[in-house]
């Protein structure tokens, strides 16, 4: 028997306590709970913190609110008027065309920078040359391609000028089917939402469709 032995003996035979080589030190159980207590605590306040942060995450009611789609009135809108409505936060021109405003339309078209349409800044079943469902109702977003301003309209003819909008800010110039300019800043026509009828005085923006 070694010395660490033999010293390890005399001490086991003072305290009445038996010597074994390979035993373990006995496990402390409490102190082994507690820990696993703590772990389990830790990780669920981990999961509480996360839950909120997660939640924050999904779009509120409200934002969900600003892109629905928005009915519009247009039965008092006269011919010749416009009518500004809202929706996702930017105005939508409704204009009631009268028969010599339609006219008018194919009368410009070697001054325009995409009298045909080709850029698709209208949905497909306004791809006709009034760019509408209805011809006599033109809807359009009521903000210039060029920075986003909002263009006047100007529906006074004159000898050069059949009608249309003037954007203030650069000079874009529009028709009254929102086509641009040729010599614009504006790259490209104005933008034709997704819209539908309800019924023949009632409109629905923001929604795909065609008439009621």
């Amino acid at each position: 028997m070694s010395d660490k032995q033999n010293g390890q003996h005399q001490a086991d035979s003072q305290t009445g306590a038996s010597y074994q080589p390979n035993q373990s030190p006995q496990v402390n159980l409490e102190k082994r709970n507690f820990l696993i207590a703590t772990s389990a605590v830790g990780a669920i306040g981990c999961a509480a913190v996360a839950v909120p942060f997660v939640k924050s995450m999904t779009p509120s009611e409200r934002a969900k609110a600003a892109g629905a789609p928005i009915e519009v009135d247009i039965s008092k809108l006269a011919p010749g008027g416009k009518l500004t409505a809202e929706w996702r936060g930017q105005p939508v021109w409704i204009i009631h065309r009268t028969e010599e405003m339609l006219a008018k339309l194919s009368a410009h078209d070697e001054q325009l920078s995409d009298p045909n349409l080709e850029v698709p800044q209208q949905p497909e079943y306004c791809k006709n040359k009034d760019r509408a469902i209805k011809a006599k109702y033109a809807v359009m977003l009521g903000t210039c391609t060029h920075l986003g301003c909002a263009p006047n309209e100007s529906f006074v003819e004159t000898a050069d000028w059949d009608g249309g909008f003037v954007c203030p800010c650069h000079g874009s110039k529009f028709d009254l089917s929102g086509r641009v300019y040729k010599g614009s800043p504006a790259p490209t026509n104005l933008v034709i939402p997704p819209h539908k009828y309800l019924t023949e005085t009632t409109l629905l923006i923001g929604e795909d469709g065609e008439v009621a």
